[in-house]
């Protein structure tokens, strides 16, 4: 889906001239801040083309923010060959997230769906710029939890009440470790957001994670 003023954009990474496939929507103004977000995993089809993370970037963008969305290697236009490991996942995430601090003020928001919010929780750490997590169905399983209890700022969770993957249950017992924390439920949602994709962008909207400085 393309959006007035977005820009496709290759941030490049590593020593070989490789580059990870991006796109760029400025924020409402110079002084509005910035949200990183990433897809789900990419060995089972997760790229910028996932409605989830267009809709986390609606969601960011009505609030003002600017948005970069990624792919990981391997997957569209970025260059290298896909991964599932932590690891690859994490400089990919990185890669993003510095492109962003060096485009736009802070503060900056770290988003993703699925393995892709795991990855957040771990950019965010030891990262003065990121100031905000938005976690949409993170698997409880793949969550950095020394990492995100470490997390001083507001952390938005957003999962489907039918979701086998992120269930509900347990990441209740997540946020209630958390000191700013919020879990919104989106009924009848499971992991793909059929049913309920708007509760996403409604929460963000809503949310301290996006619009408190």
């Amino acid at each position: 889906m393309q959006h007035r003023d977005e820009r496709a954009i290759a941030i490049g990474f590593g020593d070989a001239g490789g580059a990870l496939e991006a796109r760029y929507v400025a924020g409402a103004d110079a002084d509005s801040g910035g949200a990183v977000i990433a897809p789900p995993h990419p060995l089972y089809g997760g790229s910028i083309d996932s409605p989830v993370v267009e809709e986390i970037g609606f969601g960011c963008r009505q609030v003002g923010l600017a948005t970069l969305c990624f792919n990981w290697r391997g997957v569209g236009a970025s260059s290298g060959q896909p991964s599932g490991a932590a690891a690859d996942a994490d400089s990919d995430y990185a890669t993003a997230l510095e492109h962003l601090i060096d485009t736009v003020s802070l503060p900056i928001v770290a988003c993703g769906y699925s393995f892709g919010a795991a990855a957040a929780v771990r950019a965010s750490r030891g990262r003065a710029a990121v100031r905000r997590l938005v976690l949409v169905a993170p698997p409880p399983s793949l969550l950095d939890r020394a990492a995100l209890e470490g997390f001083g700022g507001p952390v938005l969770v957003v999962v489907g009440d039918s979701d086998p993957i992120a269930p509900v249950a347990e990441l209740e017992h997540v946020v209630a470790d958390l000191a700013r924390a919020e879990l919104v439920v989106a009924p009848g949602a499971d992991h793909f957001f059929g049913a309920g994709l708007s509760t996403i962008s409604r929460a963000i909207i809503g949310s301290q994670a996006t619009r408190s400085r």
